[in-house]
């Protein structure tokens, strides 16, 4: 192994440098690049978050806050020093780039690889570009990487969303309807509202939440947003947050799975959105990365096991890295956890209505629950308070939970839900979530993108989008096809498979695992809310045990 250069050159900074597009139009970036001769190789990102925004960061980062710091994007300050240029772009209609505004987009995407080899022919770049950064900059990776622009030689798409119908706006079909339309409006706000330019005075214009709502089936309409994994072959360090669950986790161990990718790494951390990205031992493997493919150094790297897993135990501090060879982990002993409803009503403080159990019940029964997810001002009500409250409401559905653990009990990898069910509506919406009981009977909690507390996992799913595509389904991970919807007829019994985005925890002993199923969202669901469909009024049914055993299917990882 190689080390690293140590830091030996100074800051240049251009501002509101101009980049022209195929179509004539301009962007704006700020380019941050080594001082005097050489040329390097350039990371640049593009997005709606307005380079000039200074981000002050909270004092426990370990970043020292200056006058360049930039939501979710990489630190001029550590990495010119370190032979990089980085290039900044405001991304069409946003911060000081004119033109109409589309985030995710195909146009974007297109945008980027004109930036993208506008960088790698100027004359202090040496040809070689590398795309880097959280969330926004991470999703608008994966877009971009679908056209293989010539100068792109590697990509860090860091807790990066791939996919905006399943990962982004619609949750196993059900939308998300908190974080979308409270993240679009709020960047418009920031353009119209906050500390406005005239630059970009169509910023924000589309129809772009309504196009969102309006296609909620994926029948073709989210092609260019989505990233196609047949069509992705460059190096990726792909990193994701356990804590990601409704929003990028799902992208990254996508890709790492399906990207054609010769070269690839997957990481996965904990905790917030943007502490793990500026952590020191995160950028010592960023620049490891980078310098070996767009330097031709030999950092060693590539020799090192392609999976670095954060394993959780539990409480959000003293977690310790694992190295793997695979995703997900060839030991993983795939294990059946069956429902079964409890011997007695559940009380009204939340006591479990059933058990999960390592044997299948042979005698059939079942559960039924109020299948509306709506608030106590009425059914479908109209009020918008009937949404925004979502996931703050008392508890509804059922919960299932273990004995208590006779030993810890590893849980790393994908997750499926397997349930018999039936409906007095046309449909029904399956809210999954998975939680720690400690053995106090408290939850253990787990710390959040945005320093919420959460619980261990989530999935959902709306059964009329139940169908699956055989090509991509594993059973482990199910994939639903979402091109079209499967009423149900009332009293009818399907099977329906529920992916719970990937997770991993070591539950500790005397500890519960808890299964909530429920007709909305659950605990620690904010900001990653939904819209419940107002048809559900009714019940639900879940059946257990017989010809209709429903199940939970962990990965269980064996103690070595």
């Amino acid at each position: 192994m190689t080390n690293t250069p140590q830091p030996r050159h100074e800051l240049l900074v251009e501002k509101d440098v101009e980049i022209p597009l195929r179509d004539g139009v301009r962007l704006r970036a700020d380019v941050f690049r080594p001082k005097g001769g050489g040329r390097f190789p350039a990371l640049i990102n593009i997005g709606a978050y307005q380079k000039d925004k200074l981000w002050v960061p909270p004092p426990d980062l370990e970043e020292n806050p200056n006058q360049y710091m930039n939501w979710e994007t990489v630190n001029p300050l550590w990495w010119v020093p370190r032979g990089y240029a980085a290039v900044r772009v405001d991304t069409r209609g946003s911060g000081k780039s004119p033109g109409m505004t589309d985030p995710f987009s195909l146009q974007e995407a297109i945008d980027f690889y004109d930036a993208i080899e506008w960088s790698a022919r100027q004359p202090w770049c040496s040809g070689s570009v590398a795309t880097m950064g959280i969330s926004y900059f991470a999703m608008t990776q994966w877009l971009v990487a679908n056209l293989r622009p010539p100068s792109l030689k590697a990509i860090i798409p860091w807790e990066g969303a791939a996919d905006m119908y399943r990962d982004f706006a619609y949750h196993g079909g059900i939308f998300c309807f908190g974080f979308v339309s409270n993240w679009y409006n709020n960047h418009m706000a920031h353009h119209l509202l906050g500390r406005r330019t005239q630059d970009s005075p169509d910023a924000f214009a589309k129809h772009w939440l309504w196009h969102y709502m309006r296609d909620s089936l994926d029948a073709g309409a989210y092609y260019g947003r989505q990233a196609r994994w047949d069509e992705i072959d460059i190096p990726m360090y792909s990193a994701g947050n356990w804590s990601g669950m409704g929003l990028h986790l799902r992208g990254n161990t996508e890709a790492f799975m399906r990207a054609r990718s010769k070269h690839k790494k997957l990481r996965i951390h904990a905790g917030t959105h943007y502490h793990p990205f500026y952590a020191g031992e995160a950028r010592q493997d960023q620049l490891r990365f980078l310098d070996h493919w767009l330097k031709g150094i030999d950092t060693g790297i590539m020799e090192e096991p392609p999976v670095k897993l954060l394993i959780r135990t539990g409480g959000g501090k003293g977690y310790q890295w694992r190295r793997e060879n695979e995703w997900p982990l060839k030991r993983t002993r795939w294990t059946k956890f069956y429902l079964k409803p409890a011997a007695g009503p559940g009380s009204e403080d939340g006591a479990a209505e059933g058990a999960l159990s390592d044997t299948v019940p042979k005698r059939s029964a079942s559960l039924t629950y109020p299948a509306s997810g709506m608030t106590k001002a009425g059914v479908a009500s109209a009020s918008w308070t009937s949404t925004a409250l979502a996931g703050s409401l008392p508890r509804m559905g059922v919960s299932f939970e273990t004995a208590p653990l006779a030993s810890d009990l590893e849980v790393t990898g994908p997750v499926n839900l397997v349930l018999w069910v039936s409906s007095t509506t046309a449909d029904m919406d399956i809210f999954a979530t998975l939680r720690n009981i400690d053995a106090e009977g408290k939850d253990v909690w787990e710390i959040g993108q945005q320093q919420q507390p959460i619980p261990v996992a989530k999935g959902w799913l709306r059964v009329s989008h139940r169908k699956l595509d055989p090509r991509l389904s594993r059973p482990y991970r199910p994939y639903h096809s979402h091109d079209e919807r499967q009423w149900l007829k009332p009293g009818e019994k399907v099977q329906v498979q529920v992916e719970i985005w990937p997770t991993c925890m070591v539950f500790r002993k005397g500890h519960r695992i808890r299964l909530d199923i429920q007709p909305r969202d659950g605990v620690g669901s904010a900001p990653y809310t939904h819209y419940c469909a107002d048809y559900n009024v009714g019940g639900n049914t879940i059946f257990t045990g017989g010809s209709t055993a429903s199940h939970l299917l962990l990965p269980v990882i064996p103690r070595t």
